[in-house]
């Protein structure tokens, strides 16, 4: 049952956040009610990951090194950073059209470095294929795109520290699931 409900919560996500983009007639008609309709197939899609993630039984792939904490890390502050309001109020930023999905995609490609097993991959490199195929839809449906005005590099900083005190939370809280995510 884990295994179906992981792949269910993976599918339903890339449902979920491509219906716009794929049936755009279909999405209008449903005005401001399908929102909230959208918003809770996303609380499902994430409540089925979870759960089904939580179902699988342990199958190792593969063993990662554990010199790929730091580089998970890394990453997941830099992730942290990019789904920030830095794209918009920043300058590093600025011209990144899709700084959330960046984020999102160095996010999901850390957590397969350091997790090598069939559940993690399941998951993990699922949402990233979506990351990836959301950016291509977009720029598809909408190839214009101006950045807006660059914000300042005092923003930038102020996100950035932002970000590695948000890191130590997610830590934290991982920690208190099972999971710590830093060196020993």
């Amino acid at each position: 049952m884990g295994w179906v409900l992981l792949i269910l919560g993976v599918a339903l996500w890339w449902a979920a956040h491509l219906f716009k983009r794929v049936l755009p007639e279909q999405r209008a008609a449903m005005g401001n009610g399908g929102r909230g309709a959208v918003a809770l197939v996303l609380v499902a899609s994430i409540v089925f990951m979870v759960l089904g993630f939580r179902a699988t039984p342990y199958v190792a792939v593969w063993a990662p090194p554990t010199f790929m904490i730091h580089i998970n890390n890394l990453l997941v502050l830099i992730a942290i950073w990019m789904m920030s309001p830095a794209g918009r109020k920043g300058v590093v930023l600025n011209k990144v059209r899709h700084p959330m999905l960046g984020g999102f995609k160095a996010w999901t490609f850390a957590h397969l470095l350091v997790n090598g097993d069939l559940a993690s991959i399941v998951m993990f490199g699922g949402l990233l294929a979506w990351a990836v195929c959301e950016v291509i839809v977009i720029n598809k449906a909408e190839p214009d795109w101006t950045p807006g005005a660059p914000g300042t590099l005092a923003k930038d900083a102020m996100f950035l520290a932002a970000s590695v005190v948000l890191l130590g939370v997610i830590g934290m809280i991982h920690g208190w699931l099972g999971y710590w995510p830093f060196p020993q």
